[in-house]
């Protein structure tokens, strides 16, 4: 099990019930069980990224215009992927994807991939943010560090991903000192690669560093050459199952 570093604080009724994150499917052609999967009712969903081509593409898609539209029908949250590059991003690029997440697909927020975890960053992010908010009013802002980034973030955005990787490092990961002085509701954790017999495990682990919103899954990253989030887990069933009646230490 992982080194906690500090106790979570109590959790109030009113805060965000433990849910899925999906990071981003493959395009629906390619998917269509999987985008499918996520209008059965009762399935926990906070949000669905919708990745067209990286981003939201050079012109409106009518398949994922059709598999937004569904989702949004339903009551999930769809966020625009926006890569930031690790901030090295034009500005006026991100704006204009966004922009076009908007007009083409209605999306009801971002998710900011690769985004700077530092303090150096926090300026041009809290900008980002900012112009993200004008352009899709109460956008739902998520912050892709894939880390625990530097505490100034988390007051930036909705929620901050601070963990997206492999099972091999989440088991033994650590959590943040500061992050138990949040809610749960503002953090996500992305996990691949974790095998059946450990996704209890795996969700405990995601209870226990505060994070209420998680996707884990079986697929892995291939050493780097896949994409381990653009289909569902083998164990989806279960996974969704565990997560809407949260899991037991």
């Amino acid at each position: 099990m992982p080194h906690l570093t500090r106790s979570r604080r109590h959790t109030s009724d009113t805060e965000l019930r433990p849910g899925v994150g999906v990071p981003g499917y493959a395009h629906p052609l390619l998917a269509p069980t999987e985008w499918g999967e996520l209008t059965r009712p009762g399935t926990p969903l906070h949000w669905v990224v919708l990745n067209v081509s990286d981003g939201p593409g050079a012109r409106p898609d009518p398949h994922c215009l059709e598999a937004a539209g569904r989702l949004r029908n339903a009551g999930v949250r769809v966020l625009g992927r926006l890569d930031t590059r690790y901030g090295t991003r034009n500005f006026g690029e991100l704006v204009s994807d966004a922009h076009r997440f908007v007009d083409w697909y209605q999306v009801d927020g971002f998710l900011l991939e690769r985004c700077p975890a530092d303090h150096a960053g926090l300026p041009e992010v809290r900008r980002t943010v900012a112009t993200l908010r004008v352009i899709r009013d109460a956008a739902h802002i998520v912050l892709g560090h894939g880390i625990h980034p530097h505490p100034g973030y988390i007051e930036l955005a909705d929620q901050l991903v601070t963990f997206s990787g492999p099972w091999s490092d989440y088991r033994w990961s650590q959590v943040a000192e500061w992050t138990a002085d949040h809610s749960p509701e503002r953090f996500c954790h992305f996990v691949h690669g974790v095998p059946r017999p450990h996704l209890t495990e795996a969700l405990c682990i995601a209870r226990w560093q505060g994070a209420a919103t998680v996707w884990i899954t079986d697929h892995t990253d291939g050493g780097g050459d896949a994409d381990p989030w653009e289909a569902m887990p083998g164990y989806w069933d279960e996974f969704v199952s565990r997560v809407g009646t949260g899991v037991s230490e």
